[in-house]
């Protein structure tokens, strides 16, 4: 089984808050967490961006980062969202069998 660790920044707390809660209902992933309130800086149209913007990071099974990043697309409001996935090399073992059983969806 692989791990991955699925990083996505959002233009807000409420708009990670949705696309967390529907990727987990969904079990794509397995737990979502938030942090709020970060600087972003970036190139958009050749311009320089400085924006706050929410983190929404979650875990999951690589088997199913494409359907967890199709749902993230179709609710995101960034025209081309960072959706990023990692490699978790290791970990507590009782969380990883958690992890692995909150996102059976058969």
């Amino acid at each position: 089984m692989e791990y991955i660790f699925v990083y996505v920044t959002c233009k807000d707390r409420s708009e990670a808050l949705n696309i967390g809660k529907a990727v987990v209902t969904a079990r794509f992933a397995a737990c979502a967490n938030i942090i709020d309130s970060i600087d972003s800086i970036y190139w958009w149209n050749n311009e320089l961006q400085i924006e706050k913007e929410a983190i929404l990071i979650m875990k999951s099974r690589r088997d199913l980062f494409t359907q967890l990043m199709e749902k993230v697309k179709l609710m995101h409001s960034y025209e081309v969202p960072c959706i990023v996935a990692l490699p978790i090399e290791n970990g507590n073992q009782d969380y990883l069998h958690w992890l692995v059983t909150e996102t059976n969806t058969m």
